[in-house]
């Protein structure tokens, strides 16, 4: 019998999986493939084909593994997404050495009821369920993988499996962006039809939500972003100044769950857009030197927009917001007997990359940009800000001006609900849960929190990205994204994986019932769905 079919087996490896901690930037993230190969290679099909055991890497260095059974019948295939990074423990307090030990941890945590919230109380005490950093956000989906390729080895299925699972998944998505040229290598290499990405991230509910959906999409995100410049003064001589944090209050006003960035498909629609980000530039420390230049970053979600589509609305509300600004500060210098300093304009990067250019020379800006690119000390988003920032500092009659850009991560929206292929598989996964188990799976058309498979099944036109592009100051150095490869990898999308609460909280837990007894039957029946098909 194949390794990690029964329950049993499947909450010892899930266990054991977590016992490797793996934190976004930590050694554990970097070791955690290594030890996965090792246990991969424990399976009897991979010690005979090791060269189908493979790394990948990360401009950084990090790695994410490739495993591939190749069926001698078919050119069919199925990929198998996962990601094994975590986010971080502090939240857990007290108990954080517990964190990845979810055994001992849900019998720990009896001792501190009172501390849970209502909900995961009642959930613990019903023993139903396992509490722990990663056991549903997702190295439960990556030992339901395991399960599978082990499974699929052992028996021959006539369909070829690949699995991958990445790092970084829960901040910039470097690993599945380095995976989406490898899955194209071993494509071409095995001339495999790719037929389904199939992502196992788990079920995302409201609190009390009891639902469980499987999803033929995921959503997507975009971060426009500006670096607000006025004019500096003393604090004693207040209108000599204009102060970025001032003009930045318009734009934020005008962005924050703003409606006109919200799409509705089949039926769902994209939350608010938010503001993530808003602060000044100043030094740290002290001083009566008023903050002239500022940055703002905001979150928004697409459905069918492009980042084209997106950067013109950004635009104009930008526009809008500049003229409100306008208008008010108009009205304090009206009512202080003072000449405005001038009116707020709205550029672009892109633009002000031009202006600077021509005004410096090229040479010289790639020498202020490099130096800023080289700081790896700070992460991409304030490295954009910095390369604005540098620019502006040396064309600064160009003032008072917003600065618009982008930041990175950028995810695409995809969607596959209504590839035929997905149609069908949606009726057999619904018909078989409601049979087996007595279990209603709703479909969502997006999974709504943002998954790796928005780098697969690309259908966006150049152009959509090309606005990314021409406008994120990191784009070519520190980030990039495969468009072209991840418009080669056309296959319908899919995610369906285990049920469970608390993504990203100290109370993240796992339902133990559907997780190690439906989930292996819905993933089987959907990949005999797969490979049978004419």
């Amino acid at each position: 019998m194949a390794q990690w079919q029964t329950p049993e087996e499947l909450e010892q490896l899930l266990t054991e999986l977590v016992s490797w901690q793996s934190r976004s930037w930590t050694e554990g993230e970097r070791i955690f493939p290594h030890h996965l190969m090792n246990k991969l290679t424990n399976v009897p099909y991979f010690r005979e084909n090791s060269r189908n055991l493979t790394f990948f890497k990360t401009p950084d260095g990090r790695e994410g593994v490739n495993a591939l059974y190749l069926s001698e019948k078919s050119r069919r295939t199925i990929v198998l997404l996962s990601h094994f990074d975590t986010v971080n423990t502090e939240d857990y307090g007290h108990l954080e050495n517990l964190a990845f030990h979810p055994q001992r941890l849900t019998e720990i945590l009896h001792d501190y009821k009172e501390e849970l919230p209502g909900e995961a109380r009642k959930d613990l005490e019903s023993g139903e369920y396992l509490f722990g950093r990663g056991v549903m956000d997702m190295k439960m989906g990556l030992a339901l993988h395991m399960s599978i390729i082990a499974r699929a080895s052992e028996e021959k299925w006539p369909v070829n499996i690949l699995l991958v699972t990445v790092p970084d998944e829960e901040v910039d998505s470097a690993g599945m962006r380095e995976a989406v040229p490898a899955i194209r290598d071993t494509q071409q290499r095995y001339d495999l039809d790719i037929t389904l990405f199939l992502n196992s991230e788990p079920t995302f509910q409201e609190l009390g939500d009891e639902h469980f959906y499987m999803y033929s999409g995921s959503i997507g995100k975009i971060m426009p972003a500006a670096l607000l410049y006025g004019k500096e003064t003393h604090v004693g001589n207040p209108m000599s100044g204009l102060t970025a944090n001032y003009m930045a209050t318009f734009l934020t006003q005008k962005m924050e769950w703003n409606p006109e960035f919200r799409e509705t498909e089949m039926g769902e629609s994209t939350p608010l857009p938010i503001s993530l980000r808003q602060k000044d530039l100043m030094d740290a420390g002290y001083s009566t030197q008023t903050p002239y230049r500022a940055q703002v970053l905001f979150n928004v979600f697409l459905f069918k927009r492009s980042a084209k589509d997106i950067f013109e609305l950004f635009r104009k509300t930008a526009e809008e917001a500049a003229e409100a600004c306008n208008s008010s500060y108009g009205e304090v210098c009206r009512r202080e007997d003072v000449q405005p300093l001038g009116n707020v304009q709205v550029m672009e990067y892109r633009e002000l990359l031009h202006y600077a250019e021509r005004k410096l020379g090229k040479d010289i800006i790639r020498i202020y940009i490099k130096e800023v690119m080289e700081k790896e000390e700070e992460d991409d988003r304030e490295v954009a800000v910095r390369i604005v920032d540098k620019l502006i500092l040396h064309c600064q009659e160009l003032g008072p001006v917003i600065i618009l850009l982008f930041a990175t991560p950028y995810y695409p929206a995809v969607n596959s609900s209504e590839d035929p292929v997905v149609m069908g598989a949606v009726d057999v996964i619904q018909q078989k849960a409601k049979e087996a188990f007595d279990l209603t799976v709703t479909q969502v058309h997006y999974f709504n929190g943002i998954s790796d498979l928005s780098y697969v099944n690309y259908n966006g036109e150049t152009e959509g990205w090309k606005a990314f592009e021409r406008n994120s100051p990191v784009w070519g150095e520190r980030y990039t994204i495969p468009f072209e490869d991840m418009e080669k990898l056309k296959a319908p999308v899919m995610n369906l994986g285990p049920y469970g609460k608390d993504a990203h909280k100290r109370t993240e837990r796992l339902h133990k019932k559907n997780a190690f007894q439906e989930m292996p039957v819905l993933l089987e029946t959907l990949i005999d769905y797969i490979s049978e098909r004419d």
